[in-house]
């Protein structure tokens, strides 16, 4: 992702957090194996649904979109661990097995 990719999702999510909207930004800190985006990629999500950016292109997302929700409600940073074995990586979008680590925080 490069640094203009970056800079729009955290201008559009402070935007929205301008505007009254709760945001959590997620950011990939750590990749091992088959990722799709490299570490310091960056998603913001609202709580009226909105997403910018991208943490996985598309395999993780939903789950992260979810876990910036409860972030957001319980004001609250947390930590996603997602992994996939060879084996059952087709089943969730990877080509091959992979690790993503995902550290999602609310906007205060």
């Amino acid at each position: 992702m490069d640094q203009g990719e970056v800079e729009d999702v955290l201008a559009l999510a402070a935007q929205w957090h301008a505007s009254g909207e709760g945001v959590a930004i997620a950011t990939v800190t750590e990749t091992w194996g088959s990722s799709p985006r490299p570490a310091g990629s960056q998603m913001a999500v609202s709580t009226t649904g909105r997403m910018a950016g991208s943490v996985s292109g598309g395999c993780i997302e939903g789950a992260v979109a979810e876990a910036a929700q409860r972030s957001i409600a319980e004001r609250r940073p947390q930590w996603l661990d997602f992994g996939v074995t060879n084996e059952r990586a087709w089943e969730v979008g990877l080509a091959c097995g992979g690790k993503v680590k995902v550290f999602v925080e609310p906007l205060a």
